[in-house]
């Protein structure tokens, strides 16, 4: 079979080294920085996991001005207050250090005070941003959103509406991967985020539009790792080799899904966040086994499930086989194993809230459009139903 033509776009430099978060200055200083805005959340600057990144940056020389108030799934006012706290400080570089908020955050700073005209209501959607951004640096300091090397960056606008920007200008210079920073991260965030890094794989993988070989071979990859060190991690938290492991599976994932685009779990994941206010690799865990069993009726998808199933579940497929139920319920008895919630009333919400959900996921046309098979509304009142209790 001939292979498809694609495009593959990613960061042009990765650092992947234990401790190597104290390089940050030195790199920075590489790319002619001179006064550094370092974009992180309260929790995080508070457990000092900033600390090596800002005296790495000082040792050098360099200014470093720490902007601490990100938060989970970030409103627009944080990021224009972050915009804003950047240019006051004379800003010429930005690091991200932190999760997915923290990161994505970071991009939409250091687009907006580059050299670019626009207001950020200007560049939501795909491919509007005009302008050269700052130098961007990324530390990830969870196993998950794979932000680090993404173009991609999500904020809340309005009350609860979630929104994207995406354009080239998004990825970074550097994704710096310190499995040190992670070591404190606690199990049930380790199991969450590890899991929205495996579901980044496997909608990769399983993308309609633009799914590519390249893609295929990271997914695939990254699966590999997460699925054999996810309960490492969660069970002792200082290894050390199981943190890095996390790490780079989801820097994988997060290369695969930035060229093959995520789908429905992620489109029914969002309300769930931005509403009731449940982290964002939760909600992808909670959706995952239903959008599987639902996704896999379709020939296509199925197939592209079965070979996924022996992977990230080899025991289970030795005796049971490769079928979409192994790899569903591969999935549901991994959260229980886990220990994270199981179903949506396990986080507060009701049979009430469906129709809301199911209506704000169905705007999400540019994640469900990646689907193999079709969400309609009411597909998504089902698969809320199915999901809301065990």
């Amino acid at each position: 079979m001939p292979i498809k033509s694609f495009l593959f776009s990613s960061v042009p430099n990765i650092l992947y080294e234990l401790g190597s978060s104290v390089k940050v200055g030195a790199i920075a200083k590489k790319l002619g920085c001179k006064s550094v805005v370092v974009v992180t959340d309260p929790g995080l600057r508070r457990l000092g996991l900033t600390d090596t990144v800002v005296e790495g940056i000082e040792r050098q020389g360099l200014r470093a001005s720490v902007y601490d108030k990100v938060v989970e799934d970030p409103p627009e006012a944080i990021v224009k207050e972050l915009i804003e706290f950047c240019k006051s400080n004379d800003g010429d570089g930005v690091v991200g250090v932190g999760g997915g908020s923290s990161m994505d955050a970071a991009k939409l700073a250091a687009f907006m005070c580059g050299d670019t005209k626009q207001q950020i209501s200007e560049i939501y959607g795909v491919d509007f941003t005009v302008g050269r951004r700052l130098p961007l640096i990324q530390v990830p300091t969870t196993a998950g959103t794979g932000s680090e090397v993404t173009n991609i960056s999500v904020i809340t606008t309005g009350v609860a509406e979630k929104k994207g920007v995406v354009g080239p200008q998004l990825y970074a210079d550097y994704a710096v991967l310190d499995g040190d920073l992670t070591v404190t991260v606690p199990p049930k965030v380790t199991a969450a985020t590890g899991i929205d890094a495996m579901v980044h794989a496997i909608e990769a993988y399983t993308s309609k539009i633009k799914k590519n070989v390249l893609s295929d071979v990271l997914a695939k990859e990254a699966l590999k790792l997460l699925s054999q060190n996810i309960k490492r991690a969660c069970e002792d938290g200082a290894d050390r080799e199981a943190r890095g492991s996390m790490l780079l599976g989801s820097l994988y994932a997060g290369m695969a899904f930035a060229n093959s685009p995520c789908a429905a779990v992620h489109a029914l994941a969002y309300p769930i966040g931005s509403h009731f206010h449940v982290p964002h690799g939760l909600s992808n865990s909670l959706m995952l086994p239903h959008v599987l069993r639902f996704t896999g009726e379709n020939p296509t998808a199925g197939g592209l499930y079965r070979d996924l199933t022996p992977i990230i579940f080899p025991t289970m497929a030795s005796v049971r086989g490769n079928s979409v139920s192994v790899l569903a319920d591969g999935y549901a008895q991994l959260a229980q194993d886990l220990a994270i919630p199981t179903c949506l009333e396990e986080v507060g919400i009701q049979e009430k809230d469906l129709e809301l959900l199911s209506t704000e996921a169905s705007k999400i046309e540019r994640l469900l459009q990646n689907n193999m098979r079709e969400v309609t509304v009411k597909d998504a009142f089902d698969l809320y139903s199915k999901a809301l209790r065990n």
